[in-house]
């Protein structure tokens, strides 16, 4: 490993290559114990550029054999800090490369490396470096001819992208498998496969009438957990015909399973390889959470044809060219399979709770950044989900129909090509006439923006006036920010909910209810207003923002009741809760106020919400959203009293309701994944969480036999997690031990068994190292590793405890870690980073630990970014 660099790369300083190549042919040769690669790169000269300049090519831990241009060997090169340096004699030529690689070593999972039994690739972002001497960047984009030679009986099936167009055997037991790809595309979407797999199939006929062989592969252990993927794709494909006019391009398409994988997939065109937890379901082993996100995920890497692969990123700094737009686009199939209110209330939430505290730290950056040292650290949710909320502003600012007309003049625009935001915002703006110049800031400044609202009503006048100011505190190299243009999904209502005629003298769209704020300061008057209103603002989150607008009990308590919008509705819910909570904090007293019930009351009974949506409603405020929301230095101790009391409060206060509401919703139906099951199921869980918290041991009776006698997986992990919250510790130790024995095989249930007992309530250092002694852990398997330490750290009350012997502890696992995959290392740095939020000792004992992995030897350029941002913060 090597000491960082801190090499700065730079929007601004951005180049085409000197050289594009035209076409890859590969020839990858696996044997025990090394890979020989083979490369053909048809090259020539950017016409643009002058001279005949060196050509400098990225390879990383390459062994070389031999080098050629065209048929000449090349006798004079250098290869240094991974890049190697030749001179061309030609403006068109071949480069030729035979080089050796080690994958069976390789614990980083970048490039080529041994998952388990089988040989994958994990390419984006640079690590087809790893595979063989290359211009690694997105903007250079060839055909590829692939061909993996292997021995038969160990490796018998080869994959790679594209169509296959031959295959055969060879001496001493070998075969090989030739695929080609006829897309141009850049290094980063490779992907080759070699293992001992088992191949499910199906078919999808396009809108056109063409046939696609789909197939996916796994371990033969896990071939009975294909089949929801497979129906995910296809409800994928014709979703994405249907929404957005985009068909699939190739004969086939496949999917991977890999228990070794960095992220949860990769959309490798025509050969995607996925996490194994992130595609391999059925209902014995997965949860309705499991189930929800692998057919996002599925969806997702599916929808990465066009949004990505078709058109790409032209550098790494318009990551979110892809990623951003991706997952607005998933995040909208998702709502149309199930419940939109609910997968809105659960993208918000997530956004509040993990992107605005990357948006106040030490490594906040823009949606589109203008400098990184590592570009493994920005596959953020600042790229992804926040990326998708400024696509789903475009969206809002200019309405469904034009938005559509913008992405389809995009694709046809840039098929084939390395893309920019800039280009895809043109799109919307020619389509549309909106003019994007403010609103392209939301890709360039970094932060979120804080929306200070304040109301007054002239009942003489009937007017009622409204003010916002909004701001953005400085953010690290951007201490100056301009206004942003907020779109404001809003209503006005009558005492009853009832929403009124808006007459007003801003920019406010009619049809779509959404006022649009440009200025710092922006005053707006109703007119025509007979009574005083009940301002129903950002409704659906129509703009990641905070937003500050003091209300009185009265005007939340009609938003939580009374609000048709039911986003709004559970955001006032919110509000409620942690303005609550907040006050206890700060006032020291743990007295729950009879707001807080009358709210949970109200919730209790209205008949008229789904299940889902009353769980999301009932639920209290995470830890991580609690520390954000406050406005002051946090005391961890003072804010797990205050919760703590709160949800034993709320527990005590509807002990029969609770017992009354779990029983009534159990269920003997066969088990399904859709939105009315998935909700009563969710709803059940938070019902016997209130339930167990009172210590009434039939909540604990309950809990056991729910676990001993569920049909699905869901189920299952309800009652288990009760108890393990609740229970006694022979109880927890029986049932974990049960867990065990009976699913100790499956990888997928194994690292549940793992996450479960991390992410306990009052588990301690020592459970932590116990667990990682266990057979069943593995810390070169990312998902094993993130199941216990990220767990852990997940789990405020334990990973916070007063000794603060939490925070050491995870610093020597990142030290420990950085050595074997650096990109798992470094997204742990994120539970220390944040430490000047928190008070007194812990701040200290926090800046400590990340001084410890600083004086670390031979940090990774992944780790050293992020701990020196943090420290330096």
């Amino acid at each position: 490993m090597k000491e960082s660099s801190a090499r700065i790369i730079r929007l601004a300083e951005y180049k085409e290559p000197d050289y594009w190549i035209k076409n890859t042919q590969l020839v990858i040769r696996i044997f025990d114990g090394y890979t020989e690669v083979s490369s053909e790169l048809t090259m020539v000269k950017n016409a643009r550029v002058d001279g005949l300049p060196t050509l400098v090519l990225d390879g990383v831990e390459q062994t070389i054999k031999q080098l050629h241009f065209d048929d000449t060997e090349i006798s004079q090169y250098q290869y240094s800090d991974d890049k190697l340096t030749v001179q061309p004699v030609a403006e068109e030529f071949i480069f030729k490369a035979v080089t050796r690689i080690d994958p069976e070593n390789n614990t980083s999972l970048e490039g080529l490396y041994k998952s388990g039994s089988m040989y994958c690739t994990q390419c984006e972002a640079e690590g087809f470096r790893k595979i063989t001497f290359y211009l690694d960047r997105p903007d250079v984009m060839a055909t590829f001819t692939t061909r993996i030679e292997a021995d038969k009986a160990s490796f018998p099936t080869l994959l790679a992208n594209g169509n296959p167009i031959d295959e055969g055997e060879l001496e001493n037991g070998r075969h090989f498998a030739t695929w080609q790809d006829p897309f141009v595309k850049p290094a980063y979407l490779f992907a080759a496969v070699a293992g001992d797999l088992v191949r499910k199939d199906d078919s999808f006929t396009t809108c056109s009438g063409r046939e696609i062989s789909l197939r996916i592969f796994a371990e033969p252990r896990n071939a009975h957990k294909t089949d929801f993927a497979l129906d995910s794709l296809k409800r994928s494909m014709k979703w994405d015909e249907k929404r957005y006019g985009r068909e699939y391009d190739l004969d086939i398409f496949m999917i991977v399973a890999s228990d070794f994988f960095n992220m949860g997939a990769m959309e490798n065109k025509g050969l995607n390889i996925f996490n194994s937890a992130a595609v391999l379901a059925n209902q014995e082993t997965s949860s309705d959470d499991r189930f929800e996100r692998i057919e996002a995920i599925v969806a997702h890497e599916y929808f990465h044809n066009w949004s990505g692969n078709r058109v790409t990123c032209r550098d790494w700094f318009q990551l979110s060219l892809k990623e951003g737009f991706t997952v607005y686009r998933d995040a909208h199939f998702t709502s149309d399979m199930h419940d939109a209110t609910v997968k809105r209330i659960k993208d918000a939430r997530f956004l509040k709770t993990v992107q605005f505290p990357e948006d106040s730290g030490p490594n906040a950056h823009p949606v589109k950044p203008q400098e990184y040292q590592e570009i493994n650290n920005f596959y953020t949710v600042t790229i992804y989900e926040k990326g998708a909320e400024v696509v789903g502003m475009i969206n809002t600012l200019i309405g469904e129909d034009l938005f559509r007309k913008g992405s389809d003049l995009y694709f046809e625009r840039f098929d084939g090509c390395a893309a920019t935001t800039d280009d895809f915002v043109a799109c919307m703006q020619e389509v549309s006439g909106y003019d994007f110049t403010q609103f392209k800031r939301w890709y360039t400044q970094a932060g979120t923006p804080t929306v200070v609202v304040s109301q007054h009503y002239d009942a003489e006048q009937q007017q009622y006036q409204l003010s916002f100011s909004q701001s953005q505190k400085p953010t690290p190299g951007q201490s100056e920010k301009l206004p942003m243009v907020i779109p404001v999904k809003m209503a006005l209502l009558n005492a009853q909910g009832d929403e009124l005629a808006i007459d007003c003298d801003a920019d406010f769209n009619q049809q779509t209810q959404v006022l649009t704020l440009t200025e710092a300061q922006t005053t707006v008057t109703f007119s025509g207003v007979s009574e005083q209103p009940y301002a129903s603002l950002f409704r659906d989150f129509s703009a990641p923002v905070r937003v500050e607008f003091e209300l009185s009990e009265a005007e939340l308590l009609l938003l939580a009741s009374k609000d048709k919008n039911a986003y709004n509705r559970f955001d006032a819910v919110q509000k409620i809760y942690l303005d609550t909570l907040i006050a206890m904090i700060k006032n020291g007293d743990n007295q729950t106020p009879s707001l807080v019930l009358d709210v949970v009351r109200a919730s209790l009974a209205d008949n008229a919400l789904s299940p889902a949506i009353k769980s999301l409603m009932l639920a209290l405020p995470s830890y991580q959203l609690l520390v954000d929301s406050l406005q002051q230095k946090v005391d961890a101790d003072a804010l797990v009293a205050a919760r703590q009391a709160m949800k034993q409060s709320i527990a005590n206060s509807f002990k029969a309701e609770w017992a009354e509401l779990t029983l009534s919703l159990q269920s003997e139906q066969a088990y399904q994944f859709n939105a009315e099951q998935a909700g009563r199921r969710e709803l059940q869980a938070l019902t016997l969480s209130y339930w167990a918290e009172t210590g009434d041991a039939a909540a604990l009776d309950f809990a056991k036999a729910l676990y001993q006698q569920a049909n699905n997986q869901t189920d299952r992990l309800n009652g288990l997690k009760a108890v393990l919250d609740n229970g006694s510790d022979a109880l927890v130790s029986d049932l974990l031990d049960d867990f065990y024995q009976r699913w100790h095989e499956d990888t997928q249930m194994v690292e549940t068994w793992l996450l479960l007992q991390a992410s306990a309530k009052g588990v301690t250092i020592d459970t932590i190292k116990a667990l990682m002694q266990h057979e069943a852990f593995d810390i070169t398997n990312p998902n094993k590793v993130r199941s216990v330490l990220a767990g852990f750290m997940n789990n405020f009350t334990s990973y916070h405890q007063k000794d603060f012997s939490g925070y050491d502890f995870i610093a020597q696992r990142i030290i420990q870690l950085d050595a074997i995959n650096p990109q798992v290392a470094a997204r742990f740095v994120t539970a220390l980073e944040n430490w000047k939020v928190f008070s007194g000792q812990r701040a200290e004992a926090m800046k400590q630990a990340l001084q410890s992995i600083a004086d670390s030897q031979g940090r990774s350029p992944d780790v050293s970014e992020k701990v020196e941002k943090a420290l330096a913060h």
